[in-house]
C-alpha cells in the first residue's frame, strides 16, 4: 500500500484554500498598485533598464493567471503604469494553475512556465529584464537601518533562503551535486 507523503496533503489543502478563498476586490486592487510602485522603483535604479523600456513606449503588456489579468504599458520615462482595458501587444500567460507549483520553482532558481503571445521584440525585452534587474533590497534598506543593520538582516535572509530553496529541494527529491562536505 502507498503511503502520501504529509507535504503533498499541505500542498493540496493550500492549493483548495487558495482557490476557494477571495480575497476583497480593493485588497486586489491595491496590491497590484504595490506590485507595479516596486516594479519601476527597481527599474528606476537601472539606467539601461530604463532605456529599454523608453523603446517600448506606449506598448501594453497583458500578464495573466487562471482569471486574474494585469495590463501594463510602458512610459516615456522608461517605467511601467497600470492601465485596463487596452489591445495588448504582449500576451503572457503563466501556464502552471497551482501556486504551491509555482513558488516551488521559484524557490529552485526556475522560471515558472509561460505562454507567450505577440511581438517578439517586446517579448525579448521583458526577458532581459526578468534575466538582468535585480532589486538592491540591501541598498534600500540601509537608507532606513544604516548599512551594518542592512548587511547583518540581508545575510541572515540569504541564509534562510539558501536554507528553504534546500529543503525544497531534498523534499522534491533532487539531490545537490556541487554541495561540498566540511
Amino acid at each position: 500500500m502507498a503511503t502520501q507523503s504529509p507535504f503533498s496533503l499541505v500542498s493540496d489543502a493550500l492549493a483548495q484554500f487558495v482557490s476557494n478563498t477571495q480575497p476583497p476586490v480593493w485588497l486586489i486592487d491595491e496590491s497590484v498598485n504595490r506590485l507595479v510602485l516596486l516594479l519601476n522603483h527597481v527599474i528606476g535604479q537601472e539606467p539601461e533598464a530604463q532605456n529599454r523600456l523608453k523603446r517600448q513606449k506606449g506598448r501594453c503588456i497583458q500578464l495573466q493567471w487562471q482569471d486574474k489579468l494585469i495590463q501594463l504599458s510602458t512610459t516615456p520615462a522608461g517605467l511601467l503604469e497600470r492601465v485596463s482595458d487596452q489591445k495588448f501587444d504582449l500576451k503572457l500567460t503563466l501556464t502552471d494553475n497551482s501556486p504551491i507549483s509555482m513558488a516551488s520553482a521559484v524557490f529552485k532558481g526556475e522560471k515558472p512556465g509561460v505562454h507567450i503571445e505577440g511581438d517578439v521584440q517586446l517579448a525579448a525585452e521583458v526577458n532581459w529584464l526578468i534575466d538582468h534587474v535585480r532589486w538592491d533590497f540591501e541598498e534600500d534598506l540601509s537608507k532606513l537601518l544604516g548599512d551594518a543593520a542592512a548587511h547583518t538582516l540581508v545575510t541572515g535572509g540569504r541564509q534562510m533562503w539558501q536554507a528553504l530553496q534546500k529543503f525544497v529541494g531534498k523534499s522534491a527529491g533532487t539531490t545537490d551535486l556541487h554541495r561540498t562536505t566540511p
